[in-house]
């Protein structure tokens, strides 16, 4: 760690937080990351002992393993690509944990909700897909270059339509299988519980939630209106785990979601009517499905957007150039 001194004239300079005797704002970024961390572990160790996880259990070191390897491997690359120095070197092991917490959520929600029986590769390819495209899917967002697909859902996405007829979403009732009625229905309950407060406190992501889960009960009442689905299928679906868990772990990804609460009630609904589209075409795996199209929809809006500015800027700039009797058009 490095310190930074300060001349002794330097009156304007601000005071340091332990300086001043205030605490330095919490990074909620970190925060989050971490907590999202800790609660997938958690429930992939129970789900291992106490639940019903059926894949092997070896295969999250797996997951883990590709995911860290495919995350520092492209890191160096782009770091020597762009000179620059990668980002998980200066602050020390802490430095490297950091960097490594979202390839760490990735890695085990991709093995926790594919099943591929007793193969592995197929689940070490959605890993890959869903590290990896970090690095090569982005847009210019307000003023910086970021990836704006959901990592764990592309790659989970990528890999049902890659292999589809070699692996399925992993069956909902691994999540509870062991457990006897009254766990059954308090497995939910507690994910819901700690969802809601990191997404709460941490992500901000209230609004998406609302959108979405408003969203997801108006299309399942106008799919019953007009096709006549029964309601008790079409709203039994938000009772199961895996809805939870896409509500609280997914489909909230601060890294590629608005960050503005009506961007983000937007967001959650327009997932939420995707969805009902693709339901009435009797498409599988539409939870993901949806959220893969909506996030390449916003993605494709804003290379729009930036090529447009792109193109006003380079149409203002021929104007100014002195000889030129260019005109702009109204």
């Amino acid at each position: 760690m490095t310190t930074t001194v300060q001349p002794a004239n330097s009156a304007s300079a601000p005071a340091s937080p332990a300086a001043s005797g205030t605490k330095a704002a919490p990074d909620n970024r970190y925060l989050a990351l971490r907590n999202f961390a800790i609660s997938l572990s958690i429930f992939n160790i129970l789900g291992y002992t106490v639940l019903g996880f059926e894949q092997p259990w070896i295969w999250p070191f797996f997951a883990l393993a590709t995911g860290y390897t495919t995350e520092l491997v492209l890191e160096m690359i782009g770091a020597w690509a762009e000179k620059r120095p990668p980002r998980f070197r200066g602050n020390g092991p802490r430095g490297m944990y950091e960097f490594l917490l979202p390839a760490h959520i990735t890695s085990l929600a991709c093995n926790m909700l594919l099943y591929a029986n007793d193969l592995w590769w197929p689940i070490g390819f959605a890993v890959v897909v869903a590290v990896g495209q970090k690095h090569f899917l982005k847009a210019p967002i307000a003023g910086r270059w970021r990836h704006f697909m959901n990592p764990s859902n592309l790659g989970i996405t990528v890999t049902l339509l890659t292999f589809g007829t070699w692996l399925s979403i992993a069956p909902p009732y691994q999540f509870t299988e062991y457990a006897n009625s009254f766990f059954r229905i308090g497995i939910p309950l507690v994910i819901a519980t700690a969802g809601t407060v990191i997404n709460a406190m941490l992500t901000k992501r209230v609004m998406l939630i609302m959108g979405w889960m408003g969203g997801f009960y108006i299309q399942a009442l106008i799919r019953h209106w007009i096709w006549d689905i029964s309601l008790f299928t079409a709203f039994g679906v938000m009772s199961g785990v895996a809805f939870v868990l896409f509500t609280n772990y997914m489909v909230t990804d601060p890294g590629t979601t608005p960050s503005k609460g009506r961007a983000q009630f937007m967001f959650g609904s327009g997932i939420a009517a995707t969805y009902g589209v693709l339901m009435a075409f009797n498409v599988v795996y539409t939870l993901f499905y949806a959220t893969s199209i909506v996030c390449a929809l916003r993605g494709l809006g804003w290379w729009v957007a930036h090529l447009r500015r792109r193109r006003r800027e380079r149409a203002a700039g021929e104007v100014a150039v002195p000889g030129r009797t260019q005109s702009i058009p109204a």
